[in-house]
């Protein structure tokens, strides 16, 4: 895999993962508010979209096949199949974005996260854990987008997803959206502070 420029001292590539329904989602959605100068690379999938959700803004949405072109091409900077279906992150979006100087936020998967290290070893990886697995459980089937078969497969990949915290830089325990959100936005500020002055 080749290595790509690395971004500008004090630029971030932030990662942020966590299992399903962890919350990651919602932080992200709020940390893209308080930074509106933050890039956020909307990531493409091969799966439907859910409920009101629409093309480009939570997710690009394309085919398999089409996605499978992209993966063939190189277009993905990274790629995973989960949970039956693709996602990946556009690698000419990132690029710009970071050669320009800015932040960039990518929300993924562990395997994602795990490439993304490998290209860019100065990339800052974010794992968003819930509190238990029976409040993850709990979160899954209260937001009604999944049928039972889905929820089943969510929670029989969330012990391996939580082992997988031990890889990253920080770990954020989301029990108070609130908090966690604070403690996001005071990790951010800590390593543009130490990248300024490194």
């Amino acid at each position: 895999m080749r290595k790509n420029k690395t971004p500008g001292r004090s630029s971030l590539l932030i990662v942020v993962s966590g299992p399903s329904a962890s919350g990651k989602g919602t932080l992200c959605r709020m940390l893209r508010e308080a930074l509106p100068d933050l890039f956020y690379s909307i990531s493409f999938t091969s799966r439907p979209p859910r409920g009101d959700e629409q093309n480009g803004v939570e997710y690009f949405f394309v085919s398999r096949e089409e996605f499978q072109k992209g993966i063939d091409h190189g277009k993905f900077l990274e790629w995973a199949e989960v949970y039956g279906h693709y996602y990946g992150t556009l690698r000419s979006a990132v690029e710009t974005a970071l050669n320009e100087g800015r932040d960039v936020l990518l929300e993924l998967d562990v395997q994602g996260a795990r490439m993304i290290k490998r290209t860019f070893s100065q990339a800052l990886l974010i794992f968003i854990r819930p509190p238990s697995l029976e409040e993850l459980s709990a979160r899954i089937s209260n937001r009604g987008t999944d049928d039972p078969a889905a929820i089943d497969l969510r929670l029989s990949r969330a012990p391996e997803e939580l082992q997988a915290a031990e890889d990253y830089d920080y770990v954020i325990d989301n029990d108070q959206k609130e908090q966690a959100f604070a403690r996001l936005l005071d990790i951010l500020k800590e390593e543009k502070s130490a990248r300024r002055s490194g």
